[in-house]
C-alpha cells in the first residue's frame, strides 16, 4: 500500500507527518483571531463581544463536523489497515454526503429562528443587530464550514496531509485578506467579517469536492451506500469531539452571562481576547492529536503492537515538551497579544491582560488531555474518549464557572478552565492504565 500512514515510524517522521495537521490548525486559528483583531480594532469592542455570544450556534455546528470527521478517519482508516479500500470509499463518499446534508439543515433552522435564538445566548440592545448580522451570513455558510472540516480531517486519513495544509493556507489567507477589503475599504462592518470567513470556508469546501471526484488516490467518491452502522460507528467514535465542541458552546455561554453579570460588554470583549488567545494556544496539541490519529487507526486495525507502543512514546514525549514550551510563550506574550486586540489605554486591556495570564495556567496540562481523548477515538474506544472530554470541557468546566467566582470574584472565572484541566490529568493518567492491556500501547 502506498498510503504514508502505513510507514515505519519514528520521532522526526512522525513529527514530519503529523506537521501538516499542525500548522493547517495554527493557521486556522491564526485566521479566526485576524476576524477578531478586525472586528475589534475596525468596529469596536461592543461587535467583538457580539461575535462572542453568537459563537454557541457556530460552535455547535462545528462540533457536527468534528463527531463527523475524527469518527470517520478512525472507521476508515481502520479498514484500510484490514485491506477493505471498497469499504473505506463507501463509507468516506456516505459521510461527506451526510455532512453537506446536516450543515443545510443547520442554515436553514438557524437563520429560521435566528432572533430568538440570538435572545437566548443573552444578548443585549447594544449588541443585538450586531448579533443577527454577523449570525446571519455565518449560518449561509454552513454548508461550506461543514465540508471544510470533514475534508481537513480526511487529506490526512488518505495520505494527503499537505493537500489539506495547502487548502487551509489559501482559504485562510483568502479570508485575511477579505477581511480587509470587507471592513476597510468597502465599510460594510461586521458582516463583512462574517463574509470573509465564509468565502475562506468555501474555497476548501469545493476545491476538496473536486479533488475526490477527479483524484484517485487512496480515497475518492464512489458511489455511496447509505449504513447506519457506519454512521453510528463514527458518531460514538467521535463523540468525544464533538462533547468537546458542544460542551465549548455551553461553556462559552456560561463565561458570556457571568461576565456580563461581573462586568458587563466590557467583561465579554475581554475573554473574547483571551479565547482567541485559547484558539492559538491549543492549535498545536488539536493538530498533532489529529495528525497521528489515522497513524494510530491503520496500526491498530494491522495489530502492529511494536508500532503502537513507539507511537505512544514519541507522541507522549512530545505533549510533554511542547506545554512546557506553549505555557512559557503565553505567559511571556500575554500583554502583546492583548494590545493586538485593543490598545493599552482602554478598559478592556485591563481585564483582558490579567485574565490572559491567569488563565494561561491551564496550557501545561491540557496538551495530555487533548491527546489522550484523541487517542481513545482512534481506537474506535468512544465511550473512553467522551468520558474524557465530557468530564474535562463540561462537568468540571460548568462547576468551576458557576462556583469559584462565588468565593473568588473574576478571578474565578479566569480559572475555571486551569482548574477543570489540572484535575482531568489524573482521569487521563487513570485510563492509559486501565486501557495499556487492551490496546497495547504500553
Amino acid at each position: 500500500m502506498s498510503n504514508s500512514i502505513a510507514k515505519d515510524f519514528k520521532f522526526f517522521s512522525l513529527l514530519r507527518f503529523a506537521l501538516p495537521t499542525m500548522i493547517m490548525m495554527v493557521f486556522m486559528s491564526l485566521y479566526t483571531i485576524i476576524d477578531g483583531i478586525f472586528v475589534s480594532r475596525f468596529v469596536g469592542a461592543e461587535a467583538l463581544s457580539s461575535t462572542n455570544i453568537v459563537y454557541p450556534v457556530l460552535n455547535l455546528l462545528i462540533a457536527a463536523g468534528v463527531m463527523l470527521a475524527s469518527g470517520g478517519s478512525a472507521v476508515i482508516a481502520k479498514k484500510l489497515g484490514e485491506k477493505k479500500e471498497l469499504e473505506a470509499k463507501k463509507d468516506f463518499s456516505f459521510l461527506v454526503l451526510f455532512g453537506a446534508i446536516v450543515g443545510l439543515v443547520i442554515m436553514v433552522l438557524g437563520n429560521l429562528f435566528i432572533t430568538p435564538l440570538v435572545k437566548t445566548l443573552g444578548a443585549t440592545p447594544l449588541l443585538m443587530d450586531y448579533c443577527i448580522d454577523y449570525l446571519k451570513i455565518s449560518l449561509f455558510f454552513a454548508p461550506a464550514c461543514m465540508l471544510q472540516l470533514l475534508f481537513q480531517t480526511f487529506f490526512v486519513t488518505a495520505g494527503k496531509p499537505m493537500v489539506g495544509l495547502a487548502l487551509t493556507i489559501t482559504g485562510g489567507i483568502a479570508n485575511m485578506i477579505l477581511d480587509y477589503i470587507f471592513m476597510v475599504p468597502m465599510g460594510m462592518g461586521i458582516k463583512g467579517a462574517a463574509l470573509a470567513t465564509g468565502i475562506g470556508q468555501l474555497i476548501p469546501a469545493v476545491t476538496g469536492l473536486l479533488y475526490f471526484t477527479f483524484f484517485h488516490g487512496s480515497l475518492y467518491f464512489v458511489s455511496p451506500k447509505f449504513s447506519w452502522s457506519v454512521l453510528k460507528n463514527s458518531c460514538m467514535n467521535g463523540s468525544s469531539e464533538m462533547v468537546t465542541n458542544f460542551s465549548t458552546a455551553v461553556v462559552t455561554y456560561l463565561f458570556n452571562i457571568t461576565m456580563l453579570k461581573y462586568l458587563g460588554e466590557t467583561g465579554v470583549a475581554a475573554i473574547t481576547i483571551v479565547l482567541y488567545g485559547q484558539f492559538l494556544f491549543t492549535a498545536m496539541y488539536l493538530g498533532f492529536s489529529m495528525g497521528v490519529a489515522p497513524v494510530i487507526s491503520y496500526n491498530y486495525g494491522r495489530d502492529h503492537r511494536l508500532l503502537l507502543r513507539k507511537i505512544f512514546k514519541i507522541c507522549v514525549c512530545f505533549i510533554c515538551i511542547s506545554s512546557i514550551v506553549i505555557t512559557t510563550v503565553a505567559f511571556l506574550s500575554t500583554s502583546t497579544i492583548v494590545q493586538i486586540f485593543t490598545p493599552k489605554e482602554t478598559p478592556t486591556y485591563a481585564i483582558a491582560r490579567n485574565g490572559f495570564f491567569l488563565f494561561s495556567i491551564n496550557y501545561i496540562f491540557a496538551g495530555i488531555n487533548i491527546y489522550a481523548s484523541s487517542m481513545f477515538t482512534a481506537f474506535s474506544d468512544g465511550k473512553v474518549s467522551a468520558t474524557i472530554s465530557f468530564v474535562r470541557t463540561f462537568i468540571l468546566l460548568v462547576f468551576n464557572i458557576l462556583f469559584l467566582p462565588t468565593i473568588l470574584g473574576v478571578t474565578g472565572i479566569w480559572l475555571a478552565v486551569p482548574f477543570a484541566e489540572f484535575t482531568t490529568v489524573f482521569i487521563t493518567l487513570y485510563f492509559f492504565h486501565k486501557k495499556k492491556n487492551i490496546y497495547h500501547y504500553i
